[in-house]
């Protein structure tokens, strides 16, 4: 007996015509326009013929935004700049961010090889430097604004070369052309935390043992404490 396996579950996203323009223009010299709006009922079929409104046409335009205008709002701000970024390269081709977070608790993952449990800990204030497909990441000694003579110090995380670029992994990374600069920053710090962390890239990052560092902190409301953390001989400044 043959079975029927519903498969419309596995489709992409449907879409389904909603209204139709035509435009008319006079025959001869006379090069006169005028557009008609249709809708469109359950089966495509064009009904309920108007003449465009300002409204629909308002609508229209927005649709019709081209890539150069989404482009031009790639990381501007929603509002007044928000005083954890540090700098921002707009450039199209080499467009990057640089901010700072403070220390806080966050959701943490990790592969099940490293026998460390997921779940929440406190993690020390970080330095983020973002591209639209790399991310690197450092941690500082406190909450403070950074400077360009503030030191930097390893990361105390998996997954992070010495110079602390992150591997990502299978990772799919999705920043889009037009997202502002929050929109931006808050991606990235989805991906990296969201992410499982599974291998050690260098050795040492920690004065502490790193497997043994984090299943101390997981799941508890211990803070990090700074003096686990190893200078990398940078400062802010060899980032700019």
């Amino acid at each position: 007996m043959n079975t029927l396996n519903d498969i419309t579950k596995d489709f992409g996203t449907l879409y389904h015509p909603k209204s139709a323009l035509v435009f008319y223009e006079a025959n001869g010299k006379d090069t006169d326009m005028f557009v008609e709006h249709f809708d469109m009922d359950n089966n495509g079929i064009p009904i309920n013929a108007h003449p465009l409104t300002v409204k629909e046409a308002n609508v229209l335009a927005k649709s019709l935004q081209t890539d150069d205008e989404k482009n031009q709002a790639f990381l501007k701000p929603k509002g007044i700049l928000p005083t954890n970024i540090l700098h921002i390269n707009p450039s199209a081709e080499k467009a990057t961010v640089l901010w700072y977070t403070k220390a806080k608790q966050r959701q943490l993952y990790f592969v099940d090889s490293l026998g460390i449990p997921n779940g929440k800990a406190q993690v020390p204030p970080m330095l983020w430097l973002a591209s639209k497909n790399s991310l690197s990441v450092f941690a500082l000694a406190n909450d403070r604004r950074p400077t360009e003579k503030t030191p930097l110090h390893y990361a105390p995380f998996f997954n992070i070369y010495e110079k602390g670029n992150v591997c990502m992994g299978t990772v799919g990374i999705d920043v889009k052309n037009s997202a502002s600069v929050e929109e931006f920053i808050q991606a990235w710090e989805h991906y990296f935390f969201n992410s499982y962390f599974s291998h050690s890239l260098c050795e040492n990052v920690t004065r502490k043992n790193i497997v043994t560092l984090w299943k101390d902190l997981i799941n508890t409301d211990k803070p990090f404490r700074k003096e686990v953390l190893k200078k990398n001989n940078k400062t802010l400044k060899n980032l700019l």
